[in-house]
């Protein structure tokens, strides 16, 4: 169940992803926040200079395991505007961040690639449950998913 702070910091995603939709990239934008609260650290994606593994959640991950101690990153959530890809849930897990909630979910980015004809990403689009299983995950959210499909239709048009 999402709340106002949870759609709070899912529409700071979305703008994130606005952000790097305007910066030439796909619209993907996550958010770090600690235990108390506080917004840690935000990105968005950054795969435009040609290295397909900069997406913000990655970073998230990456900026976790440097700056944080174990305790407080398996006390963060991170929000993202896009249900973590493979490689993110995996550093997500590795690094021991603990809940992780979306505006859209990969089944849907899936099925809106679908519908418009885009070819498949080359590595399998899975739920992050499939990925890491020990991570709580709350997600899409219901009207913000309608904001990251325009995002991602406006990128694929």
């Amino acid at each position: 169940m999402l709340d106002d702070t949870d759609m709070a910091h899912l529409r700071r995603c979305v703008a994130l992803a606005a952000e790097a939709l305007e910066h030439g990239d796909e619209p993907f934008g996550s958010v770090l926040v600690g235990a108390d609260g506080k917004v840690l650290a935000e990105d968005r994606n950054r795969i435009a200079g040609g290295d397909s593994t900069r997406h913000p959640e990655f970073a998230l991950a990456r900026w976790a395991a440097e700056n944080l101690p174990a305790e407080s990153r398996a006390a963060a959530t991170v929000y993202t505007s896009g249900e973590h890809c493979p490689m993110c849930a995996a550093a997500h897990a590795w690094v021991g961040l603990g809940r992780i909630v979306y505006a859209s979910s990969t089944a849907q980015l899936t099925a809106w690639l679908n519908e418009w004809g885009i070819a498949p990403p080359p590595v399998r689009p899975l739920p992050i449950q499939d990925i890491a299983p020990g991570i709580e995950v709350d997600g899409p959210a219901p009207g913000l998913d309608d904001e990251i499909k325009a995002l991602q239709r406006r990128c694929h048009a």
